[in-house]
Order: C-alpha cells, then structure tokens, then sequence
C-alpha cells in the first residue's frame, strides 16, 4: 500500500468554500480510481493561513498513475484551483505503508 501526500495553502478565509470544493470536486475524483483505498483530507488555520494536507492510500503505483498520469510524484490540480491556492506545490510524497 502507498500513502499519498499533498500539501496546499489557501487564505484563512477561503478555507470553508476550498473545502467544499474538495469535497464535492476532488473526493469524487479520487473515488472513482479503482485502488484508491482511503480519503482523509487535513487541515488547519495558521494566522492568516489555511493549510491542506490530503492523505490518500492506493493499492499499487499503477492505482496512482490512473489517477495522477505517468508522472506519479507530480501534484495533479484543477482549473478551480486558481480561485483558491496561494501555491502550486510541483510534487507530492509517497510512502509505503507498513503494517506490522
């Protein structure tokens, strides 16, 4: 199993509108993959800041490509993004997932 790991940063005051968008635009997006496993959206307000972490767990690389094209460390976006993001992170991380 592969965790997947995005980071964004919105202004604090957009955080409840980035996270319906989320909700009703990137969660479906994720769910349709086959090998997406699990969806847990992060965040938290720093001052001024919102910060988004969104975890998600697939069942191989070839799960992620489906959703993220060949490129599988690259972050993948959306055209609404703009209306939200501060930053466009280029990459996400990945870690395997050990369980004991």
């Amino acid at each position: 199993m592969i965790a997947r790991i995005w980071h964004g940063i919105t202004p604090a005051e957009k955080a409840n509108e980035y996270l319906e968008f989320l909700q009703k635009r990137a969660i479906p997006d994720y769910e349709r993959v086959n090998g997406c496993l699990k969806i847990t959206i992060l965040h938290r307000i720093e001052e001024e800041i919102a910060h988004f972490e969104t975890l998600t767990f697939w069942t191989s690389e070839e799960a992620i490509k489906k959703f993220a094209g060949s490129e599988v460390l690259k972050a993948k976006y959306y055209p609404e993004d703009q209306d939200f993001l501060l930053e466009f992170e280029e990459h996400v991380r990945h870690y395997k997932v050990t369980k004991k």
